[in-house]
């Protein structure tokens, strides 16, 4: 009974990703809080599309946001982000004030609203608590990227989850490099947590593994496996290529080096989904050269993880941990979904489900939907739910 259901769950474990989430770059929101002695400066970047499936800011409902809708609506969304983020110091609350004009500014995924606050603090502070419930009922994806000023040292960061317990506390004296062990470690959680919701990456993944445990016998076919050798080697190839390509675009993408258009780099994600999905329905490359068109669609897929971090706008050595924590993330992220997905793969490779069903039904069934990414990404239209 249980060797039945494994091919169900590897079709689970192909498909289960599917259409729900459309756009490359998940929900993230951007805090800045600058320091000086008890008053603490914050701006606070947030996605338009967030706060307007929150207050519904699209009064005409015409499908795009404009300016003055957006403005109109100001002291409204000042007073929801600010009943969703407070500051507090050994336990007292600090004070807060609104300061600073509308504005818009525009970052790697479309364009988001600023807000600027101004906090009073109590006097002596050692440490900072950040309580942040940006959309904590809505969007349990959603992340803040902290990035905290306080004199002359580097700053320190930290990613936020809302709601969390307890709440971010940083120290205000700044460590001799600037960074904080939470602040790493935040960032390692949130490259895992970059992947595992990111879609087109997922797919990308088990679109290369699906073939990984059949060979191409003399005929051409693909035939179940004899050994599980040639197996791990070829995923351990795949896998090592994809890790070096994306670390390569990442840092260029990050340091600046490198700057890409948003829009057409999720575009060729995409298109990188449908070729690799199209490859296991009708082979255009040996087996053994599939790692060569991961160390090329893996720079690509680099770009694509670089856009948090970009917009963070870290330097020194704050921007060196930061990415190498994310980096370390996405790679623990990426051998999960290897590690889970591999030995249920092996277990039912010989079974016609898997090599009919699974391979062929799931391939299609990726192609299909990276496809309709494809579409969306290029022509910014919206063909699959949100």
């Amino acid at each position: 009974m249980t060797h039945r259901l494994v091919p169900w769950l590897l079709a689970l474990a192909a498909l289960s990703f599917g259409p729900a989430a459309v756009a490359h770059k998940p929900s993230d929101a951007y805090l800045t809080l600058q320091v000086a002695d008890t008053q603490i400066d914050q701006r606070l970047d947030v996605h338009l599309r967030d706060l307007d499936r929150e207050l519904v800011l699209d009064h005409n409902d015409d499908g795009r946001l404009q300016w003055a809708e957006v403005r109109t609506r100001w002291e409204e969304l000042q007073r929801y982000t600010a009943e969703r983020v407070r500051l507090s110091v050994a336990g007292q609350p600090c004070s807060s004030v609104a300061t600073g004009e509308p504005q818009l500014d525009e970052h790697t995924d479309g364009a988001y609203a600023v807000l600027r606050s101004r906090w009073t603090c109590p006097a002596g502070a050692q440490a900072l608590t950040i309580d942040y419930r940006l959309f904590a009922d809505t969007d349990a994806s959603h992340r803040g990227l902290l990035r905290l000023s306080h004199g002359a040292g580097a700053p320190q960061t930290a990613v936020l989850v809302p709601g969390s317990t307890p709440p971010t506390t940083l120290a205000l004296a700044a460590s001799a490099d600037g960074e904080t062990p939470s602040g790493f470690a935040g960032f390692v959680a949130e490259g895992i947590h970059h992947i595992l919701i990111g879609t087109d990456h997922v797919l990308f993944l088990l679109a290369l593994l699906l073939p990984a445990v059949l060979v191409a016998g003399a005929a051409g076919r693909r035939e179940a496996a004899t050994q599980w050798r040639p197996m791990l080697a070829e995923v351990l190839k795949i896998v090592t290529a994809f890790t070096v390509a994306h670390s390569v675009t990442l840092a260029l993408a990050v340091l600046d080096i490198v700057d890409p258009p948003s829009r057409w780099v999720e575009s060729l994600i995409a298109a990188s989904v449908v070729f690799t999905a199209i490859d296991n329905l009708r082979p255009m490359l040996a087996p053994q050269h599939r790692w060569r068109l991961t160390l090329v669609f893996g720079l690509v897929h680099g770009f694509g993880f670089a856009g948090a971090l970009k917009d963070l706008g870290l330097g020194g050595g704050s921007l060196a941990a930061s990415l190498l924590g994310f980096n370390l993330g996405v790679e623990l992220g990426q051998l999960s979904l290897v590690a889970l997905f591999l030995p249920l793969a092996w277990w039912a490779r010989g079974t016609r489900f898997y090599q009919r069903g699974v391979l062929i039904g799931g391939s299609s069934a990726v192609a299909l939907i990276a496809a309709a990414w494809v579409v969306e990404r290029v022509f910014d239209l919206k063909l699959l739910g949100s």
